[in-house]
């Protein structure tokens, strides 16, 4: 191969190889900087100062009086589906980011319940994909706010006093050490998972829908916002939106399993407070199914499907 071709003649698994080069040096420099950080972390935690702090701030807060204990069966279920989700949204977003020509393109039906004057435009097949996806994701997300705001759950995941910011300083302290924070997640979370999961629901989620939105061809080309919100902003906030659920996600699962892998999966996918194995399975088969989905999803599965909805062209 000539490397110093011109990039009209490099073909694309030139640039698939220097993703991964990328992607190897940031790894990399990622383990380096944990490693420092975990070193820095347990040498300070032997410092007087820092362990009065601990005391003081032991890496939670108390929930209001009257909170349930406990979760309830209905967010295993949630658990599930965003995870079967975002496996597929984060796939699906990475191709059309990436794709120099798509396998396939969709027309819409300009019938039915939407209609426009002007005819339906032609997208790949790929972005009809991520924008159903993102459809499902939203309706479950809006299940998930209904349920938690109905049942008094949200009180788990939003800030009820402002110490949780020294205590979550605390548990990441704690974490970083690789002296687990004392918790138990049936009851309440500490307060760096808190703040975590509260950024996820409520900051993350809708960053990704509203610049997802203002990039679509739904968004109108003449709105009078579009001048204060250009595509070019919500394309440079989309990505790093994207990079922020891919990190979460394995932050979250790494220390589910670290921490006490079974109780925690128990809490999450059986709705039960017990070391017994049926959170295990049934996340086992959460991420098959996932995983599945991720693996076999490709243009000719997912064409009949499009079909129902428009028409599938090359």
């Amino acid at each position: 191969m000539d490397v110093n071709a011109s990039p009209s003649t490099r073909t694309p698994a030139d640039g698939g190889s220097k993703l991964w080069v990328r992607f190897g040096i940031v790894a990399a420099a990622a383990v380096v900087v944990l490693l420092l950080l975990v070193l820095g972390s347990r040498w300070l935690v032997t410092l007087e100062s820092v362990q009065e702090f601990l005391r003081t701030y032991p890496g939670h807060t108390p929930l209001p009086a009257g909170t349930a204990e406990g979760l309830p069966a209905w967010l295993g279920w949630q658990h599930f589906l965003n995870m079967f989700f975002l496996f597929l949204i984060i796939k699906t977003g990475w191709q059309v980011r990436t794709q120099q020509r798509p396998p396939a393109n969709w027309t819409r039906n300009n019938k039915g319940l939407v209609k426009t004057r002007n005819p339906p435009k032609r997208i790949s097949i790929n972005l009809w994909f991520h924008l159903t996806l993102d459809a499902l994701w939203v309706l479950n997300g809006l299940v998930f706010m209904v349920l938690i705001f109905a049942t008094g759950h949200w009180v788990r995941i939003v800030p009820t006093s402002w110490d949780v910011f020294p205590n979550a300083v605390s548990a990441g302290l704690q974490y970083l050490s690789l002296n687990w924070p004392m918790e138990n997640g049936w009851v309440n979370y500490n307060s760096l998972q808190l703040l975590a999961y509260f950024a996820t629901v409520f900051i993350a989620a809708p960053l990704a829908i509203a610049t997802g939105l203002r990039m679509s061809e739904a968004w109108p080309k003449k709105a009078a916002v579009n001048a204060v919100y250009p595509i070019e902003l919500a394309r440079a906030i989309h990505l790093p939106t994207m990079v922020y659920f891919v990190l979460f996600v394995v932050a979250h699962v790494a220390l589910v399993l670290a921490t006490g892998a079974r109780a925690n999966l128990n809490h999450m996918f059986a709705a039960r407070s017990d070391d017994g194995w049926m959170g295990f399975w049934v996340f086992a088969a959460a991420v098959v199914v996932s995983a599945a989905a991720v693996v076999f999803t490709r243009p000719m599965v997912i064409a009949p499907i499009a079909n129902l909805m428009g028409r599938v062209s090359r």
